[in-house]
């Protein structure tokens, strides 16, 4: 027997006029449609041919419409639909759909499909997670990292020496290279980063389910049908590149500093590979430091850069990376972070410094939290988080204007990414550690192998991972336990520091390049 033949656009037209049916009300929650009835395929922006021609037996048939269904069919339907539709199209077809988003149930179940039956996730706590956004992120990493051809895991594996160090920059004649070389800096350099072991007898570590995900085939981002595009940014710099910082909030600008002791500001949206809008200098100098540049950090306009020459400089954005000022520092700067009008500075003289940069007198406060150099940081408006070299995490609550816990590890962090409620690391060892912030307290939760020497960057969102390494690889993972490695990119020489932006991803590297991975246009 042949079936009667509905389009969706008719049914969903029935299904709005059923939805005040009493009878049909029981069998699911308030479902009622309000909305003037649209084209489903404008509506849900879905491609002709995956919107079904036939579909279940007409409602003046029978009285069966989408939304008389039980709601764990209407829910186990919509799993199949992307996130995005499901959160930002959803709601403006009728009430009861949109509720589909409003169902942690849902979103939860989702996200374990995403990571897999074998993982853990979230890491940290599930109270107050933001398990849409996880999921959002999640299929959206997925579906730029992963080959279009294949989107299954390979168990593909390959190894890595494990005395696999930072490779030195090539032979660069002048005056800025020569000053580059400055022995204390080098000797510095070393202090911090020389030494490198795998393993931490403090707790367990975990191996991935993927270890080293898929190998990136240069080819694979050149070909038009990648998702993503690679490209290397103009020579810029004379020296290594320490740091890079995507800017702008579509990743539209980028940052580097470099060892040559400048700070380079490239318009990611101007030329096939970019544009080098300026090197970032004031008045009177020839260089935006007198050393090493070491770290950036950025809060809407304001651009900060940190300096082994003990300064901090600040730069606005808005009139073009314009000098706004300058903070005289006591020790050279390893690390920062900006919220608002504040910069956070970690140093090499043990302190964790807050600055007011509105302020003729910029120092608010300068604490002594730890008993070495402070490597990395990572802050919001509630807690600063705190990585030193005496292998502890400090969390310093900035509303109560205390230290709220130390908690000691087997080897130090050299980077931090802090989001929501799960604070993920890097340490000299190649391990990530992740901790949970709950409750004022810090507490280590678990630590994976993903590297086989220092993870000089770290960047964690609720979906998504991206770890770089002096292993010379960057790999692209879900943040479940164990993490799920998507990609693995592999580098001629060392990685010093990753920054991600809206699906951008930029690296800086020994080689005195910039690279970065966006989505095509």
């Amino acid at each position: 027997m042949s079936k009667p033949s509905v389009t969706l656009e008719d049914e969903e037209k029935k299904s709005c006029s059923a939805g005040a049916n009493s009878e049909q009300a029981e069998s699911s929650p308030n479902l009622n449609c309000n909305d003037p009835p649209r084209s489903i395929p404008d509506r849900l922006n879905l491609e002709p041919s995956i919107i079904a021609t036939e579909t279940s037996p007409s409602p003046s048939n029978n009285g069966t419409t989408l939304l008389s269904l039980p709601w764990e069919i209407v829910t186990q339907i919509a799993s199949h639909l992307p996130a995005q539709c499901v959160i930002n199209v959803l709601p403006q077809v009728c009430q009861a759909l949109g509720r589909i988003g409003e169902d942690h149930l849902v979103w939860q179940l989702r996200a374990h499909k995403l990571s897999g039956r074998q993982t853990s996730f979230p890491v940290g706590p599930k109270d107050d997670f933001d398990w849409s956004k996880a999921c959002l992120e999640m299929e959206q990493l997925i579906g730029l990292w992963t080959p279009q051809e294949d989107h299954t895991d390979r168990q593909e594996q390959r190894e890595v020496p494990d005395d696999l160090a930072p490779g030195a920059a090539g032979e660069v004649h002048g005056e800025v290279q020569a000053a580059g070389e400055n022995p204390a800096e080098m000797r510095m350099d070393v202090e911090l980063y020389g030494a490198a072991e795998v393993g931490d007898g403090n707790m367990p570590v975990s191996s991935q389910n993927d270890p080293q995900g898929m190998e990136a085939d240069p080819t694979t981002f050149s070909s038009s049908s990648s998702p993503l595009e690679h490209i290397v940014l103009p020579s810029g710099h004379i020296a290594d590149v320490n740091c890079v910082l995507l800017l702008g909030g579509e990743g539209a600008l980028c940052a580097s500093g470099s060892r040559d002791r400048n700070v380079n500001l490239w318009d990611l949206q101007q030329g096939s590979r970019g544009t080098l809008v300026r090197t970032l200098s004031d008045s009177g100098f020839i260089s935006t430091h007198r050393g090493w540049v070491w770290c950036l950090a950025s809060s809407g306009p304001l651009l900060a850069s940190g300096s082994l020459d003990s300064t901090i400089r600040l730069w606005d954005l808005a009139a073009g990376g314009a000098a706004r000022g300058l903070i005289r520092c006591k020790a050279a700067v390893l690390c920062l972070s900006c919220e608002r009008d504040t910069v956070l500075a970690g140093s090499h003289d043990q302190k964790l410094s807050i600055y007011d940069t509105r302020s003729a007198e910029p120092l608010v406060k300068s604490l002594r939290l730890h008993s070495d150099a402070v490597l990395c940081l990572a802050s919001d408006d509630q807690f600063i988080l705190s990585g030193s070299k005496d292998q502890t995490v400090a969390l310093y609550d900035r509303r109560a204007g205390k230290l709220l816990q130390k908690v000691k590890l087997s080897s130090y962090l050299l980077s931090m990414s802090y989001s929501g409620r799960e604070v993920w690391a890097g340490d000299n060892r190649g391990l990530v550690h992740t901790l949970s912030l709950h409750n004022n307290s810090l507490t280590p939760v678990s630590q994976f192998n993903i590297h086989s020497a220092m993870v000089t960057g770290i960047h964690y969102s609720p979906g998504t991972l991206y770890t770089c390494s002096s292993d010379r690889t960057v790999k692209v993972h879900l943040p479940c336990s164990p993490p799920k490695t998507l990609r693995t990119l592999h580098h001629q020489v060392g990685v010093n520091r990753l920054s991600v932006e809206a699906e951008t991803l930029a690296i800086a590297s020994v080689d005195m390049n910039v690279e970065v991975w966006r989505p095509r246009c």
